[in-house]
């Protein structure tokens, strides 16, 4: 009898309104045993988080020129997905923003430009594989 054992499967969450950088995100992620979902603007993160729990959560902090949209993803998550890892990315890394962001969950807060490098070392970290850093069985 063969038994097929499904590999564990990460649910990451891509909310970026940069159509260029939630490619380079999502594409980043788009690894065996990953689920990926990358979407543009708050609704549809809040439908993405009410559909299902994440393990790792990258969010810009303004999203279609609302400066709280990655500030309402977080909050969001923290009620949906209370147990993800959340990566908040800004080009406007101000101090107020920096402390709002920390105290609805962010794990980490980097500004823009992000290095992919510095994101999946992250990721890694807490058992995320990507295609720069596939994280090992050990």
């Amino acid at each position: 009898m063969h038994t097929h054992i499904e590999p564990v499967r990460t649910n990451v969450l891509v909310v970026e309104d940069e159509h260029g950088i939630r490619d380079i995100l999502a594409e980043l992620f788009d690894v065996p045993g990953n689920r990926v979902d990358a979407v543009e603007l708050l609704p549809e993160a809040q439908v993405a988080l009410a559909t299902h729990e994440y393990d790792l959560i990258l969010t810009d902090l303004r999203l279609g020129g609302k400066r709280d949209g990655g500030l309402q993803v977080m909050a969001a998550a923290g009620l949906l997905s209370p147990n993800a890892t959340v990566i908040v990315l800004t080009a406007y890394p101000d101090l107020d923003s920096r402390h709002a962001s920390m105290r609805l969950g962010a794990t980490y807060f980097l500004e823009k430009p992000v290095d992919l490098a510095t994101i999946a070392t992250l990721a890694a970290e807490h058992g995320v594989p990507t295609a720069m850093a596939p994280v090992s069985g050990a």
